[in-house]
């Protein structure tokens, strides 16, 4: 807790103040949650508010695209070592991975730190780099997809530093990198290659500072097709690679209507976002042709399903391969991974204990349970709960409708809020008695 002595505010480290005893089946009960220091976690997270807000000001002011965040990935290190973590590294893909405490449950919060290209900047009313702090808000690309959910974290680093690591806990941080180009990819690298595998992750994309139990899946896919040229005055002769494309991408928009629905999820989705042609000249008949498809995966979904079901709409005239297809890129470090551009659907049931114990710990500490809800677009959750079956929930700060959009921003009290949350959901997580 803070207190004032001889002029100075100084933090004092306070007992564990949440302990939760094991919980029964179908979720943890209010009971069972003693959250006693509420008051000093809100009171030290607000105390915290400027410096949460600045340090991700310096986050937003470092461009950082998908394969060149090395100067963000080195300054959010920085951050961690200062907040006081006991180890901060970064792995060969460019990760930073920081650890606090060594007790026996291990929870990760984690934030990806690379973000998409600022677009048409006649759309944007301010610097997309600036990281200004005005009105209540922190302005800037990243500032809420997701640079804002780094700097709670690094924040909540700080306060459990103040008031006691649990000792049952291990926590991780993670500063991710490439998910915009690859979502998952980071976390497949970090699972199967650093050999991490937390028992339950946080991820911090933007919530509204809800709590999200899950997203549809996607999966990237390509169908190409193969003509047979000939002179564009007699058509007859050849085989016209477009009329084969074009039949297949209006059985796609027919497809479209008939997939499957998931009460919380939603439907599943399929468009046409590429048709690319060509032919020996303009004066030919077209002997290839290829469309790219946007697949949204609802629950029951699946790559094999999604295959399958383009595959049906090739007819006897056609003579086109359906292809996913994979991802290769290579990391600020220099290193080269990839990965099939699969990405699969997840969600948590809403009675799931580590759901139920993020309703808990946010209406204890905010005095109101949060909506449980799920995001619209794809997260890391896909490989880490999609491939790698290990849980994960959602809460950040900022509003997904800025991400990816101009004018980006993350209100200042989603930090401290968030960092309060993950504090709250930390104590718990590592009071725990199995």
């Amino acid at each position: 807790m803070l207190v004032e002595w001889k002029g100075e505010i100084r933090s004092v480290p306070l007992p564990l103040l949440w302990r939760e005893y094991p919980c029964r089946p179908g979720g943890v009960p209010e009971s069972e949650v003693r959250m006693d220091g509420r008051e000093q976690i809100i009171e030290r997270a607000r105390a915290l508010e400027g410096v949460v807000a600045e340090r991700l000001s310096r986050l937003v002011r470092l461009p950082s695209p998908s394969g060149g965040e090395e100067a963000v990935v080195r300054e959010l290190a920085r951050q961690l070592e200062d907040a006081g973590a006991d180890e901060v590294r970064i792995d060969p893909l460019g990760n930073v991975i920081a650890r606090l405490g060594n007790g026996p449950r291990v929870l990760a919060i984690d934030a990806h730190v690379d973000v998409v290209d600022v677009g048409n900047r006649a759309n944007w009313s301010f610097e997309p780099f600036s990281g200004e702090i005005r009105d209540g808000f922190v302005l800037g690309r990243g500032a809420a997809d997701q640079k804002g959910g780094a700097a709670a974290f690094v924040t909540a680093v700080e306060i459990l530093r103040s008031v006691g690591v649990p000792e049952g806990l291990t926590l991780y941080l993670t500063g991710t990198v490439m998910e915009e180009d690859c979502d998952g990819l980071c976390w497949n690298y970090i699972v199967e290659e650093d050999g991490l595998r937390p028992d339950l992750v946080i991820s911090t994309e933007p919530t509204s500072l809800n709590l999200y139990r899950g997203h549809r899946g996607r999966i990237e896919i390509e169908v190409v097709f193969r003509g047979v040229s000939a002179h564009g005055s007699a058509p007859e002769r050849g085989h016209n690679a477009i009329y084969d494309a074009a039949r297949v991408a209006l059985g796609v928009e027919a497809l479209n209507e008939r997939l499957a629905v998931d009460p919380f999820l939603g439907k599943g989705s399929v468009t046409v976002s590429e048709f690319v042609s060509g032919a020996p000249s303009l004066c030919a008949v077209a002997d290839s042709a290829r469309i790219h498809l946007d697949r949204r995966l609802t629950w029951g979904e699946t790559r094999e399903s999604a295959v399958a079901e383009v595959e049906a709409l090739l007819d006897e005239r056609c003579n086109a391969r359906v292809e996913v297809l994979r991802y290769h890129g290579r990391a600020w470090t220099g290193l080269e991974y990839g990965m099939e551009k699969y990405y699969p659907t997840w969600k948590l049931p809403e009675d799931h204990p580590d759901v139920a114990r993020g309703v808990l710990v946010h209406k204890r500490l905010f005095g109101t349970p949060p909506t449980v809800d799920k995001w619209t677009f794809s997260t890391n959750g896909v490989t880490i709960r999609g491939i790698h079956g290990i849980p994960v929930i959602g809460f950040g700060p900022g509003d997904e409708v800025m991400a990816h959009a101009p004018d980006e921003k993350a209100p200042v009290e989603h930090l401290w809020r968030a960092a309060a949350f993950y504090v709250g959901y930390a104590l718990a997580f590592g009071g725990k008695e199995d």
